[in-house]
Formats: structure tokens, C-alpha cells, sequence
């Protein structure tokens, strides 16, 4: 489904820049998720041709999709080279869920560099991850910036968002906006539908089925030996949690109830993440981050976290969809601390990517390029 007329002018002078914007007009160099790699960042900023201070000789400007941090050995780095790009109008960046999470203070696995060295730990290798922490007088200054961020960037040829382009959640931001006037903020706009959420969980009697589904099952559902069974009250929670706040969608996909539990990122899931690209028909092109792609099976045996693969059949530079339209630019670099924890170097399997827009040419951190098929 296309946007309409009437709702593109709504996303410019209705909503504003903060959730929705239009996208740089010109040459683009689109980066995927750099997950606090700066070394990575710096040399594919090399290879695109741009300077120490973020010029092209060309006057080609930078569009981030999201995921700046976690993980890597320097997430403040990254933070600040990207916004000052952005306030010297070298470059855009969206929100991704790494940066919603930091907004919402909400502690994961990997982010430890902005709160607590606790969460830098790599439980399934029993180490901390190596990562520079964030000074006490610069965090108000990264939030402030995750807070600007807008969840869309489009023009005419080219739509880009961090996990989905859901023109259905983009309305309803916009709607909530208007119709009961709130504020413009991301993280305003998050919080309300998740009250809703929490509303209809309690109303429905969903949230004494889950209750009672995590009493018995929590402490199971962390143990990757022993699998436990579809638990459909947590299915439809979690379901539920991501699917009905437009912001989660926007910034980390959609997700459905599998027909068999499996084990990713330490626990069992009930859910998995949907293809939305699979039923894309719209003509203008989509470039996204966050689901994890790799340059060939050894590096995703090596690196993934144990979701499904959803590039199943796709080369790694060919577009899916339909309409071969919509392109996935996260090569997993977010996974690259765990080479080092293993020991290796350069050449690197996890890649950090960037696809040069109108030209469609893919271009990794270590020189590879690409036609975009």
C-alpha cells in the first residue's frame, strides 16, 4: 500500500521531522547498523570517499539507518561522529531499537556502555565485552540526540527505515498526533501505545494466563539443553507487545507465533520476526538495517544469535521482495565483538556495509563492492 498525497504532506507539516522526514535530495551513501564499531566506520567512510571531517569531493552526504551503538569497543565515539555530521547537515541518522532501548532506559545485554559495565557481558562466553564507557557528562547529550531521530526517511525514489516500512503504523503515529495531540516525541508517541497495550493485556485476562505461563516456565526457558513447549498466552503477548505500538514496528519489525519454541539470545521464543519485505509491492524502493544478514553460511554459523534466517536464497548483494525492491544493509558487524572473543582479525566475516544511492553499488568497511542486483 502507498502513502497517500494527503498523508506524505501530513508526515512534513503535521508530525515535523522528529518521527518522520524527508530524506536528503542527491547523491547518498546509506550506512547500515555500526554497533559502536568506529575502526569499521572510519574506513568505510574511507572507501566511500569522504574526509576525516565527513566531506565529499562530490558533496555526496551520509544517511545512517539506526543501531549506532552496543556492543562494539566504542559506542561514544560513534555517537558523537555521527552527530555532528547530522548538525552539520553531512548526514541524517534514524532511530533504531539500540537507540530506543538508551532512551527508554532500559538496560540489555551490550549496552553496558551507557549504564553499567554489568550489561556489557557476553553470557554465553562468560566475559565482559571490551567496550569504552560513556562519560557521565555526555549522556544527557546522546539521549538528547536518540530523542531527534526520526523513525522514516523518504523521498521520491528511495524509503528508509531501521527494521519495517509499515505504512499502517506510520499512519497511526500520524493519526495520534492530530487526534489527540501528542507530542512529537518519539518516546512520547512510544509510551502511549504501550499504556494502551498494558490496558487491553490487563482487560482481556491476557496478563494472569502469562503470569502463570512464566511462574512455571522462566527459569526453563533459559536453558538451551531442555526445550520447552509453545506456551500460546506468552505467543500472544509478546505478539501483541510488538505488533500494536507502531514505534516497536517502525524500529524493530513485526513478529508472529511459531509453530515450534526456539532458543535465540538466551531464552526460548514464542515468536518470530515476518519477512514484511515478502508482500512489499509498492514501486519505490525500501533500504533497511537490523535483521542480521551475512556474506556467506560460514560467517551466520559462526555469528547469529540463533534467529531464522530470512534471506534465505538471496545473494548478498540482490534486492527481495516481490518487485526486487527492498534491501537489507546490516551485515552483522554488531557481531564482530564476537570474533575478537574468538580470536580473529581482519579480513572479518562480520562486515559494516553502506549502499550508494542512486547508483545501487554495495560497499563494505574493507573494500569489497558490489552491483546491487
Amino acid at each position: 500500500m502507498q502513502l497517500t498525497q494527503k498523508l506524505r504532506a501530513n508526515l512534513r507539516h503535521m508530525v515535523g521531522p522528529t518521527l518522520h522526514g524527508d530524506l536528503f535530495l542527491g547523491a547518498i551513501d546509506v550506512v547500515g547498523d555500526v554497533h559502536g564499531e568506529i575502526e569499521a566506520l572510519r574506513a568505510l567512510l574511507r572507501e566511500l570517499g569522504y574526509s576525516a571531517q565527513g566531506e565529499h569531493p562530490q558533496g555526496r552526504r551520509l544517511v545512517f539507518l539506526g543501531d549506532l551503538c552496543d556492543r562494539g569497543p566504542d559506542s561514544p565515539a560513534v555517537v558523537h561522529l555521527v552527530r555532528q555530521l547530522v548538525q552539520r547537515d553531512l548526514a541524517q541518522c534514524l532511530m533504531g531499537n539500540h537507540e530506543l532501548n538508551v532512551l527508554r532506559d532500559v538496560r540489555k545485554n551490550g549496552n553496558g556502555w551507557f549504564f553499567d559495565q554489568a550489561h556489557n557481558h557476553d553470557h554465553a562466553r562468560g566475559r565482559f565485552l571490551d567496550s569504552k564507557p560513556a562519560r557521565d557528562d555526555e549522556r544527557q547529550a546522546i539521549q538528547s540526540f536518540f530523542a531527534s531521530m526520526p523513525l522514516t526517511l523518504q523521498r521520491d525514489d528511495l524509503r528508509l527505515v531501521h527494521a519495517a516500512w509499515s505504512p499502517q503504523a506510520i499512519a497511526q503515529t500520524i493519526a495520534q498526533t492530530a487526534q489527540q495531540a501528542v507530542t512529537h516525541e518519539v518516546l512520547a508517541m512510544y509510551w502511549l501505545y504501550e499504556r494502551a497495550i498494558e490496558q487491553k493485556v490487563e482487560d482481556s485476562g491476557l496478563k494472569n494466563h502469562v503470569e502463570a505461563a512464566l511462574r512455571e516456565w522462566e527459569e526453563a526457558r533459559k536453558d538451551e539443553n531442555h526445550p520447552i513447549p509453545f506456551l500460546p498466552a506468552l505467543a500472544q503477548y509478546d505478539a501483541m507487545y510488538q505488533n500494536e505500538n507502531p514505534v516497536r514496528v517502525l524500529t524493530s519489525g513485526l513478529e508472529q507465533p511459531v509453530a515450534t519454541p526456539f532458543y535465540a539470545g538466551g531464552k526460548w521464543r514464542m515468536v518470530e520476526r515476518v519477512p514484511w519485505w515478502k508482500d512489499y509491492r509498492d514501486a519505490v524502493p525500501v533500504l533497511m538495517g537490523h535483521y542480521w544478514r551475512f556474506v556467506d553460511a560460514a560467517v551466520r554459523e559462526q555469528l547469529s544469535k540463533g534467529e531464522e534466517d530470512l534471506f534465505v536464497g538471496l545473494k548478498p548483494n540482490e534486492f527481495g521482495g516481490p518487485r526486487r525492491n527492498v534491501f537489507c544493509v546490516d551485515f552483522s558487524v554488531g557481531g564482530r565483538y564476537k570474533e575478537r572473543l574468538q580470536g580473529g582479525s581482519s579480513p572479518w566475516g562480520a562486515r559494516l556495509a553502506a549502499v550508494r544511492w542512486p547508483e545501487r553499488e554495495l560497499v563494505f568497511d574493507e573494500g569489497e563492492r558490489y552491483e546491487l542486483e
